[in-house]
């Protein structure tokens, strides 16, 4: 795992496949989103070369259900005590007490699709007990607030956290910065995703952070404008 600074406040912690995000905040640590199973030990670990004992480790925000996103949340929680935040159409997958639902696939997704579903780098997530469910409209507290933003159509429960006074948005893979800035890839209702990817567009914000790919810090939200409204997504 890599460990890189995005802010005063933010790290990102880079795994062999896909990003989650540590925030210190005025009264602990959040993590958005945890890498898939296997690397608690790791962000335990990173987190302490930050400054963070395990139990300063307050909240975990899944930004959606997929399993580089969950896979980690169970140890983490069980570590740390912190709770574990979700959308409420993604929560009962995360439970583990329904399947995930599959993407609909575009043709150039699909080998993509195929050689990502059959990596090792990606085993299946534990369940993972989730403490609340989060609608659009919801609000954290992590020393600023944070809005939450149902942002469907990769999943049916996805969602984003948006910090409006320091003006960055964490998208989980609505949108991705793979080589370009674009659509995140593997949705289950593309033009759902791409209204997602528009609502996100509109707001006011300066550093974007994705689930896959490097964040955006200075000018995100012109970025991301300029890839939802000019051209399709």
């Amino acid at each position: 795992m890599e460990t890189s600074r995005v802010s005063d406040t933010i790290w990102m912690l880079r795994f062999p496949v896909g990003q989650a995000y540590a925030i210190r905040g005025s009264a602990g640590w959040a993590l958005v989103d945890t890498g898939s199973a296997g690397f608690a030990a790791d962000i335990l670990e990173g987190l302490r070369t930050l400054g963070a004992h395990p139990g300063d480790l307050r909240e975990i925000v899944l930004t959606h259900s997929h399993n580089d996103h969950t896979g980690s949340a169970a140890a983490l929680a069980a570590a740390t005590g912190a709770r574990v935040l979700a959308g409420a159409a993604d929560a009962p997958v995360i439970r583990g007490g329904i399947p995930e639902t599959p993407p609909v696939l575009e043709d150039w997704e699909r080998p993509l699709y195929d050689f990502v579903a059959c990596s090792p780098a990606l085993p299946l997530a534990p369940p993972c007990p989730v403490d609340r469910e989060l609608s659009d409209g919801d609000t954290l507290d992590w020393g600023e607030e944070v809005r939450i933003i149902h942002v469907p159509g990769h999943t049916a429960g996805s969602i984003a956290c948006h910090l409006p006074d320091s003006g960055v948005l964490f998208t989980g893979d609505t949108v991705a910065n793979v080589g370009q800035l674009m659509l995140g890839v593997f949705n289950v209702d593309r033009k759902q995703a791409e209204a997602s990817f528009r609502k996100q567009a509109a707001l006011d914000v300066e550093t974007a952070c994705f689930g896959h790919g490097d964040p955006l810090i200075g000018g995100a939200g012109q970025a991301l404008r300029k890839v939802a409204f000019s051209a399709p997504a």
